[in-house]
């Protein structure tokens, strides 16, 4: 997370100069680059070294991967040197451990919540990951993971223990970001479909309005708590 700010807002699924330079221009706290084949927003790792050239000591630079294995994922921070690295298949508590250390990377892990039910799991990967993402269940059909532009009920973040910190994705936009922040809370919010004009192709004018929106969110909500 970007030492500036204590609320971190990430962009994820960048994928050109441009829009990566219009998250950066925002304040964008992290990025998010997509390394799953079957994502509309995948890049190549000589597209995502571009790229993390010109993220690098300007904000988090955040490789998501899917279901990769240590070797795989060292050769990874490698070539690219993230800050982070974002788990968003299905990766266990173990194997998220594992690749932290093989690594050397704090983690983010991914979990699609769907029900009551899916908030069981975010306490099995306490000490295993340095971040938990708390995400939209794809569909049944999905070709891959994460939250397809749909919310899930924030209503049920009103069990999870107020001591796991965890950043909210999922359906995110500009228009709904601070009502998601009111009501969930959380120590972060994560968007890639909802600031974008087609699959895979990022707005830099909703990238502006979604990180300006997310920071009075959550501005309104630290003054509330210190009131």
């Amino acid at each position: 997370m970007n030492a500036s700010s204590s609320f971190a807002i990430k962009i994820c699924g960048l994928s050109t100069p441009e829009t990566l330079e219009a998250a950066l221009g925002a304040g964008a706290d992290m990025i998010g680059l997509n390394f799953h084949p079957k994502s509309p927003r995948f890049v190549t790792l000589e597209r995502a070294g571009e790229l993390a050239a010109m993220a690098r000591g300007r904000t988090a630079i955040v490789a998501l991967i899917v279901d990769w294995d240590e070797r795989r994922a060292a050769e990874l921070v490698e070539a690219l040197k993230p800050d982070w690295l974002q788990l968003h298949g299905r990766e266990t508590p173990d194997e998220t451990a594992a690749l932290r250390r093989a690594a050397g990377r704090p983690v983010m892990k991914a979990l699609g919540i769907a029900g009551a039910e899916d908030l069981g799991a975010v306490a099995a990967y306490r000490g295993a990951a340095d971040r938990i993402l708390l995400d939209a269940k794809p569909p049944k059909d999905a070709a891959f993971p994460g939250g397809h532009g749909r919310p899930f009920d924030w209503s049920l973040l009103a069990g999870l223990d107020p001591a796991q910190p965890f950043m909210l994705s999922g359906g995110l936009d500009p228009a709904n970001v601070a009502q998601a922040i009111g009501l969930t809370r959380p120590a972060g919010v994560d968007v890639s479909s909802g600031v974008e004009s087609a699959p895979g192709v990022k707005d830099p004018a909703r990238i502006a309005e979604f990180i300006a929106a997310a920071r009075k969110a959550a501005a309104a909500v630290q003054e509330g708590s210190q009131a």
